[in-house]
């Protein structure tokens, strides 16, 4: 019996200590009542591509309610680019994050980037950081994000 409540406790105390899992990291929007849930991916540095993306987003919040749509953008790759602090489309990503639109950045590729050059790029402050961007793409799929690549 002693052996065990000591197997059990020695469980418990790994699973408290564990670290979190990858989608336990990664927020939902915060959209209860969305109806659509959509997830652009963008992992190419095009410039069309980019303005296609933003394109697609902003035509969503013009032909669906806001509070019943949830779109996020995720970037990874090349496709931070648009992210970037620099960008030429800053003001239109944070004209579509103040309304509503959630931008994720891949903390991977602006690790890479930093190992690379040696400095790590400055992006939109307004952007979310997501460790793994693919595994942020998946983790809104399972949850019901319809995934469009452009």
């Amino acid at each position: 019996m002693m052996r065990s409540q000591l197997l059990s406790a020695m469980m418990l105390a790994l699973l408290v200590w564990a670290p979190p899992t990858l989608a336990q990291q990664i927020p939902l929007q915060d959209k209860p009542f969305a109806e659509h849930k959509v997830v652009l991916q963008l992992s190419d540095g095009d410039a069309k591509k980019q303005a296609l993306v933003l394109s697609i987003a902003n035509n969503l919040l013009k032909a669906y309610d806001p509070d019943k749509i949830a779109i996020e953008v995720v970037a990874f790759g090349p496709g931070i680019d648009l992210l970037l602090a620099g960008s030429e489309r800053r003001k239109q990503v944070e004209s579509l994050i103040a309304q509503g639109v959630r931008f994720d950045i891949c903390l991977n590729t602006v690790d890479t980037i930093a190992r690379e050059t040696g400095k790590r790029p400055e992006f939109i402050q307004a952007a979310t950081p997501v460790q793994v961007g693919v595994g942020q793409i998946l983790f809104l799929a399972e949850n019901g994000y319809t995934v469009v690549r452009p």
